[in-house]
């Protein structure tokens, strides 16, 4: 199993990137994908145009609320897996789960401990994971195994956003969720980069991995509410996504 994280400021396009990285992998492997929302602002589901009904946040407040109303002795780690299910959305070479938020009153904490450990071992039954996170990374800390493969963190030129970039990087390793590689992808170019940008750049000491250009089509997908599954394989920001994935996975894309 392969583990791609995608983070990043909001408003880079990080939920783009990822459907993009979901898209390229479902179109050059034969190995089924698990894509998850971990954004509460979840919209990766409209991206890979897959409906959602059940979050996990959902199923967390509706299994602590069936705990206290049942008298059945069932375990709660029982009830949790048992109804998992409900939010797993299949698709065509891809599952989504969103993780959504807690919802109501009450203690989460074990709850999570159970949750965490059940989509670990649903995470196993996949080739490839790819999380699609909040701006920062506690979520994925909290939420799934630590210790993925891939952090790819998007940011557009702007100083900022790469600013920014650079803090995600320094918080994984405060977190210590030992990626095996990390690294920038670049996303809404307009045209060569500045000079402070470049600057930028190197100071969050992340290599480059990949490029993608503005692209008009995207924009207005996203407006429209289109999935990126309408791309054609020559599309160039396709492309440039598939090129990255075999640069980073190599012979693993199967």
């Amino acid at each position: 199993m392969t583990t791609i994280a995608v983070a990043g400021k909001g408003g880079v396009g990080k939920t783009t990137v990822s459907g993009l990285v979901i898209e390229a992998l479902r179109r050059r492997s034969a190995d089924p994908i698990l894509a998850v929302d971990a954004d509460p602002n979840a919209t990766l589901g409209e991206t890979l145009g897959l409906t959602v009904e059940t979050t996990v946040g959902q199923l967390q407040a509706e299994t602590l609320t069936r705990i206290r109303e049942s008298r059945s002795g069932v375990p709660l780690g029982r009830h949790i897996e048992t109804e998992l299910h409900r939010a797993i959305v299949e698709g065509i070479g891809v599952d989504l789960l969103s993780m959504g938020h807690g919802e109501g009153p009450g203690c989460y904490c074990a709850v999570n401990s159970i949750l965490r450990r059940c989509i670990e071992a649903l995470a196993a039954n996949y080739a490839y994971v790819v999380l699609d996170n909040e701006a920062g990374l506690e979520h994925l800390s909290r939420r799934l195994a630590q210790g993925g493969d891939i952090l790819l963190v998007v940011s557009d030129a702007n100083p900022v956003a790469l600013r920014a970039a650079k803090r995600i990087s320094v918080l994984a390793d405060e977190l210590g969720l030992g990626f095996g590689r990390r690294g920038l992808v670049l996303n809404n170019l307009r045209g060569p980069l500045s000079s402070r940008s470049e600057e930028e750049i190197l100071r969050t000491g992340l290599p480059v991995l990949g490029r993608l250009d503005h692209d008009a089509w995207i924009e207005e997908a996203n407006l429209e509410g289109l999935p990126l599954g309408d791309l054609l394989a020559t599309h160039p920001a396709l492309l440039a996504v598939g090129r990255m994935l075999q640069d980073i996975i190599g012979g693993k894309i199967t």
